[in-house]
């Protein structure tokens, strides 16, 4: 018996002195640990979620019709390419609706090999249209579904880079109905530079310069057949604000896009001493690029950033390698944002912002503040009702009540679990429940008594009669706990945290660190009567 005692007095003073050390680093005053303790214990404060530290809540719409759009344009300039090569005589093959395209062709006589040709490469499309000289052919509404699904899950991964290599902690990215992304970033600072961050499509593209037509004449609206006019701008780095537009003459055509990129680097030019990206191929778009330079010296290529055109340098000789280089007026927070989002990939189809809050730093702390003191002022109130009523037991259950939230906290930081507002009400609903618990254990005792059973067989048989009750009690609200945490969002999943680690806690101090104060008193002075 005292052996056992023993060892149980060795179980709780070992949690509660390791909850302690797990929870140090969260304190004021404990900041700079030795490297030892790094390596052994955790030495990061407990991470506070969005509504305490503040930060931005996002929820995202992903553009799916545009994504349905391009796929289209992939596969009419897929098609018209390959039939090009097969000696068909294309005049144009380019989408006219949203999910259809229209390829014309000078030989009548060879409209049978083009549909054969789309049922052999892209059988989702359905001809819709045969006429001599003309064929229009429309996606399945399956296959338009299935890439609108798809594009928001590859926005979500695509986001989820970008977030991560932003080195936001603790954030939560996750899908939310068909065609919406929540993105929940705590401690951001700079909320305008994430959003950008989050929201830039990144379509990089490399095109050629028309500088055999004149620009002006372009844009007075002679534009010439295969090309198009974007603009280049000139923004200061410190201020960020455009001084000058430059319009660009570009072939329509895209040589080269960013999906072949793979990786993407902010370096610093040693002449202007300004910042710059540097872009490293792979093996695919190495090749590429090198075919690209050695067939255009002495010509422009345009380096296009989703419609915008960044630079424009004349291509002086082949280059090999697989490396190229993006210069323009960035500040260093532009570039580096800017080899981020190369770096993660372009987002399949545009996204744009449904809802934007973002919650200031010292609604946080207020939050905190309140949080505390609701729970200060529970645990008075429990600490008073307990030991009104049930006099030195109700003592001892104010001390497990204690010692419960000691370990619940140092548990929290062990576990680095985020703590939110809803988990601050998890943590006082546990102390609800640890005296709930104590409640049932001191009537049972209660009830013993009364029968003239003496102390030590009341205290034991009151332990072995609530013992199923309690257990049942704590198993429902642990299930319903870890459904919260497995279908709730990020302030419900901080709730089912707290919860789920009260409620083991609360079993473990409540039938043993209880018990073995009784089992101590007893041990060393057999009672006649009990405080209870």
């Amino acid at each position: 018996m005292k052996k056992t005692m023993k060892w149980r007095i060795l179980l709780l003073a070992g949690a509660t002195v390791l909850a302690i050390l797990f929870f140090l680093p969260s304190l004021p005053g404990f900041k700079n640990f030795p490297s030892w303790w790094k390596s052994v214990l955790p030495s990061k404060p407990i991470t506070l979620g969005l509504d305490l530290q503040g930060g931005i809540h996002l929820v995202l719409g992903v553009e799916g019709d545009k994504a349905v759009e391009n796929f289209v344009d992939h596969v009419a300039d897929d098609i018209g390419a390959l039939m090009t090569q097969k000696g068909v005589n294309i005049v144009s093959s380019k989408r006219e609706k949203s999910t259809s395209f229209v390829v014309k062709y000078s030989e009548t006589i060879k409209g049978g090999d083009i549909i054969k040709e789309m049922k052999k490469q892209y059988p989702n499309f359905s001809v819709e249209r045969d006429v001599p000289g003309e064929a229009e052919f429309s996606l399945s509404a399956a296959e338009k579904d299935k890439i609108k699904d798809s594009a928001v899950s590859q926005a979500l991964e695509t986001i989820r880079n970008r977030i991560d290599q932003f080195g936001v902690r603790e954030p939560l990215i996750q899908r939310q109905g068909t065609d919406e992304i929540l993105v929940q970033l705590p401690g951001v600072k700079d909320p305008k530079r994430a959003i950008e961050l989050i929201g830039k499509t990144a379509l990089l593209e490399f095109k050629i310069v028309d500088d055999g037509s004149d620009v002006s004449k372009s844009l007075q609206g002679q534009v010439p057949e295969g090309d198009e006019i974007l603009y280049g701008r000139d923004v200061d780095p410190v201020t960020k604000t455009v001084k000058q537009t430059v319009p660009y003459l570009l072939k329509s055509k895209v040589l080269m896009a960013g999906d072949t990129i793979s990786d993407a680097q902010v370096s610093i030019n040693s002449e202007t001493n300004e910042p710059y990206v540097s872009l490293t191929f792979n093996s695919v778009g190495g090749r590429l690029f090198e075919k690209i330079t050695s067939e255009n010296i002495k010509k422009r290529l345009a380096i296009v950033l989703d419609g915008n055109v960044y630079s424009a340098p004349v291509i002086q000789e082949r280059i090999g390698g697989g490396k190229a280089s993006i210069s323009g007026s960035f500040s260093m927070e532009g570039a580096q944002d800017l080899a981020i989002v190369l770096r993660a990939g372009a987002l399949p189809a545009p996204v744009k912002i449904i809802q934007n809050l973002t919650v200031g730093p010292s609604l946080g702390r207020d939050s905190i503040e309140k949080g505390v003191k609701a729970t200060i002022i529970a645990g008075i109130f429990v600490v008073i009702f307990m030991v009104l009523y049930y006099k030195l037991s109700g003592l001892i259950a104010d001390f497990a009540m204690i010692l419960n939230l000691i370990i619940l906290i140092g548990g929290l930081a062990a576990l680095d679990a985020t703590l939110t507002l809803p988990g601050i009400a998890g943590i006082i609903l546990t102390i609800g429940m640890g005296v709930d618990s104590n409640v049932l254990i001191f009537e049972r005792i209660r009830e013993e008594l009364r029968t003239g059973k003496p102390v030590r067989s009341a205290v034991d048989s009151g332990y072995d009669k609530a013992f199923v009750t309690i257990l049942d009690s704590h198993v429902t609200t642990l299930l319903t706990a870890i459904v919260l945490f497995m279908f709730g969002t990020g302030p419900i999943k901080g709730f089912a945290v707290t919860l789920s680690l009260g409620i083991t806690i609360n079993l473990f101090t409540a039938l043993i660190g209880t018990k073995v104060i009784y089992d101590l008193i007893n041990s060393r002075k057999k009672l006649e009567r009990l405080s209870i």
